[in-house]
């Protein structure tokens, strides 16, 4: 398949495009202001019409991956307005050039499971049938975004909606919680050593390798038209619960220098959700698909990506 993803440039956006490429499709990337060296990636910017109507009809794509978006929550709290152009007009823009010019193409439209907002334990894992309420202006804007591809199915569009919920991996910037304490515990190596300061370390979260997630995106793409609902959202998550602090004394434990964890009052903030869990039976019944990459050795790659950044 020719297939165009949007936000190739970046963190999933990357390994999305590897997973695709070693599978033998064609890949067409197109993103946000890639670097004069980056000659393969198509300038995008999905909140010009225009230009998402121009890429499309210069790509004719069989498929596209829309990735494309505002994905750190702080920052869409922080422009709201940026937030949802992006996230929810720029996948309207998407739909309606592919309506336009590529009726037959699929698409996969990307969303997160930030849209369910604050649930309680009693929920946990959490399945698709629980009704979105986001409390983000990030969440809000993917279920904006969920609520145009459902639109766009109704009209007959071929779209597959994914919900994933927290990965982690190589390349991933460290403003992430993951990314950021292998960052530190990299620079403490440096120095022989030294202290991690933490805040509230109890809250569990559903992590998965972002490349079982891109592997995941390339198996929405390929499965043919019904084995994914058009419209209907599925999570992508491991059904796994951990708590940050296991990640934290995971990389700690594989410091090549002495390092301590030591809270810092400074650093601790309420937790809205302690738990937040996904439950992934129905989109592993669809795909027939398993996680692929063993946790210990995602702790190791992300480690060493720190390392050598």
């Amino acid at each position: 398949m020719r297939v165009l993803v949007t936000g190739s440039n970046g963190f999933v956006g990357k390994h999305a495009c590897d997973a695709l490429r070693a599978r033998g499709h064609e890949v067409i990337g197109a993103g946000f202001a890639p670097s004069a060296t980056d000659t393969s990636t198509l300038a995008l910017d999905v909140r010009d019409f225009v230009a998402v109507t121009d890429v499309v009809a210069k790509a004719r794509p069989d498929a596209v991956l829309h990735l494309a978006a505002i994905a750190f929550v702080p920052q869409a709290k922080d422009d709201p307005s940026g937030a949802f152009a992006i996230n929810a007009q720029g996948t309207l823009h998407v739909l309606a050039a592919l309506a336009a010019s590529a009726k037959d193409a699929r698409c996969v439209v990307v969303s997160s499971a930030e849209v369910y907002g604050r649930v309680s334990e009693a929920e946990m894992p959490l399945s698709e049938r629980r009704a979105p309420m986001p409390v983000t202006v990030y969440g809000a804007s993917k279920a904006a975004a969920e609520h145009l591809a459902r639109a766009y199915a109704a009209d007959g569009l071929d779209v597959r909606v994914l919900r994933p919920f927290n990965h982690v991996g190589p390349g991933q910037d460290d403003r992430f919680v993951v990314a950021s304490f292998a960052r530190q515990v990299a620079q403490l190596e440096r120095t022989g050593g030294g202290v991690v300061l933490h805040g509230n370390l109890s809250a569990v979260r559903d992590f998965l390798d972002v490349r079982d997630v891109a592997n995941v995106y390339a198996l929405a793409l390929e499965a043919e038209r019904g084995v994914l609902a058009p419209g209907v959202p599925f999570n992508v998550c491991s059904g796994l619960g951990r708590t940050i602090e296991s990640i934290v004394r995971a990389f700690a434990e594989r410091a090549r220098a002495p390092v301590e964890l030591r809270l810092d009052p400074s650093r601790l903030r309420a937790v809205d959700v302690p738990t937040f869990v996904g439950a992934p039976d129905a989109l592993r019944t669809a795909l027939r698909w398993e996680p692929a990459f063993a946790w210990g050795g995602t702790i190791e790659d992300v480690l060493d990506d720190a390392r050598s950044r």
